[in-house]
């Protein structure tokens, strides 16, 4: 049987969300102010995983217009009940200066793959919202956020009855009586095992204290007690793992009664040093105590994934069978992915920032087998980018495209970018001079700092151009082709830029922004002009430099 290394999801997947349903697997995740909203995969034995693509791929299910970085999309919930998926989903466009808003919707669909529902609003009193089925009633569990000086930003977890007939919330929240000393904790999950209730949640933040704690109560609302030996999961004692940063997990149970845990890791450069692939899956086998507790032997994130049991009869209260159709195992290739843009839309790889991929911008079919992607607006707006892109999955990777552009004014620019967010990224481009030569530039925006790099080199001609990113840990390194060979123009650059801990910002002593997305490799096109002067890609291929097949057979794209 296949064995896989965690983790299981690599690049941007964070804040995962569990589900089993008959035979088939399914995990959600936060993409932010990325299209399509809340990306799913899919898998048969927890190791060999498929991109399915993104769920919220409509304006009426979800409008990231104006989307600050790292708002959008947070924390996702996937679960079932009355043969129908259940997502709850946040949209936050505000998180800065101590308040956050983000409306929580709630969709339903009888498949995975839609059609989804029109969107509920539940409510936006706090973030994290997940739906917890317990027979013929559900509940909304979610964090308070308290907007209040002084009071810590979270007055707790609440739950509120949902009914599902009605599709609303009906009643007062409730308090959750958390244990003694609690403290901040957030991405709560409720679930039920014979006579109790087991509330997993996110602790310690989001950085090196996260962990996975859990504690357990006979009545849905409390009081809870904490596991004696919790916490669940993490890697807050263990500087030196290669996986940091282990919290926010949801549970689900698997054949011959075995239990799984899905969970975020990341993989810091050195000790406690910059993660540049972001957040990201990974599994946990867990086993239950005597005296009914969770447990994940060591409470380290494993290094590897053994496949899961062939599931059984499903859990009291779940579905027999898949209600989706069937779907290969087979997982998708990692180590080298080439786009030709053959297809009339864009793979399940791609992610497009704030905007749909929308024919007025974006276009499979005015060229075949060309991306044509028209000039949007500058880097610092929040409205109306141009970028197509993929996650970074591995440290050691390369990125390249042929680049068809014919450029009018300095203005126009379109080529690759290693980016994080409007004021972190590195761009390697075809751009015009002053007299209209068409010209190589590289260019840095760090912390809102914007540096052109001295180095410029002539493009005669009307010819595409082979542009390339290089990733290798803290460095990265720009390409273009000759006829003959790979030519590198511009200094080498800090791809730490492009890391979480990197763009976190604070004015004084308030958020300012926060780095949740992790690195993306893509397709820019600028026209400071608002014509959407367009560019051409063809042959867009990523590879992952020293990882094998076989050392990483779960993957994400």
């Amino acid at each position: 049987m296949p064995r896989s290394t965690n983790p299981v999801l690599p690049g941007s997947h964070p804040d995962p969300s569990i589900l089993r349903v008959g035979d088939d697997y399914y995990l959600a995740t936060s993409t932010f102010e990325w299209y399509p909203g809340v990306r799913v995969h899919h898998s048969r034995d927890l190791v060999r995983w498929q991109a399915i693509g993104g769920i919220l791929d409509e304006t009426r299910l979800l409008d990231l217009t104006g989307c600050p970085d790292s708002g959008g999309v947070w924390a996702p919930n996937l679960t079932y009940a009355d043969g129908l998926f259940h997502l709850v989903y946040s949209n936050i466009s505000t998180y800065a200066g101590g308040f956050t808003d983000g409306p929580n919707h709630l969709v339903t669909a009888p498949t995975i793959e839609g059609p989804w529902s029109e969107p509920v609003l539940l409510h936006a009193r706090g973030f994290d919202a997940s739906l917890f089925h317990d027979g013929d009633e559900s509940w909304l569990i979610n964090l308070v956020h308290d907007w209040r000086p002084g009071y810590g930003g979270s007055a707790g977890l609440e739950a509120t009855r949902y009914d599902r007939a009605e599709r609303r919330l009906v009643g007062t929240p409730q308090r959750i009586q958390l244990p003694p000393k609690a403290g901040w904790i957030e991405g709560p999950n409720l679930y039920r095992r014979g006579d109790w209730y087991y509330l997993i949640t996110a602790d310690g933040g989001t950085s090196w204290e996260h962990q996975v704690t859990v504690a357990r109560s006979r009545t849905l609302t409390g009081p809870y007690e904490r596991d004696p030996d919790s916490p669940l999961l993490t890697a807050k004692h263990r500087p030196d793992w290669p996986l940091q940063k282990a919290g926010h997990g949801s549970l689900v149970p698997a054949g011959d009664g075995e239990w799984w845990l899905a969970y975020l890791v990341a993989r810091p450069i050195g000790v406690h040093g910059p993660c540049i692939l972001g957040r990201e899956t990974a599994l946990a086998r867990v086993e239950w105590t005597d005296d009914g507790w969770p447990v994940v032997a060591g409470g380290l994130p494993p290094l590897t994934v053994p496949p899961a049991s062939e599931p059984t009869a499903a859990p009291a209260g779940e579905p027999a069978a898949a209600p989706a159709a069937e779907r290969p195992t087979a997982a998708w290739p990692v180590v080298t992915e080439v786009d030709d843009f053959d297809s009339t839309r864009l793979g399940p790889q791609w992610s497009t920032l704030r905007r749909l991929p929308d024919p007025n911008w974006l276009s499979l079919t005015e060229r075949p087998s060309h991306l044509r992607i028209r000039g949007g607006r500058s880097p610092q707006s929040l409205v109306g980018p141009s970028l197509v892109a993929r996650r970074v999955t591995e440290p050691k990777a390369t990125f390249e495209a042929v680049v068809d552009f014919q450029p009018t004014a300095f203005q126009q620019l379109a080529g690759l970018t290693a980016y994080y967010n409007t004021r972190n990224w590195h761009f390697v481009y075809l751009t015009a001079d002053d007299d209209g030569a068409r010209v190589l530039r590289v260019a840095t925006r760090d912390q809102g700092r914007l540096t052109v790099h001295a180095e410029t080199v002539a493009a005669a001609g009307p010819e595409p151009v082979r542009l390339r990113l290089r990733f290798d840990d803290a460095e990265l390194t720009c390409w273009y082709a000759t006829e003959t060979e790979w030519q590198r123009i511009g200094p080498m650059l800090d791809a730490t830029v492009v890391s979480d801990e990197h763009v976190v910002e604070f004015d004084v002593d308030q958020i300012r922004s926060l780095g949740f997305t992790g690195a993306f490799a893509g397709l820019w096109v600028w026209d400071l002009n608002g014509h959407g002067h367009p560019a051409d890609f063809d042959r867009a291929a990523y590879t992952v430099d020293n990882v094998s097949a076989d050392d990483r057979q779960a993957g994400a794209h």
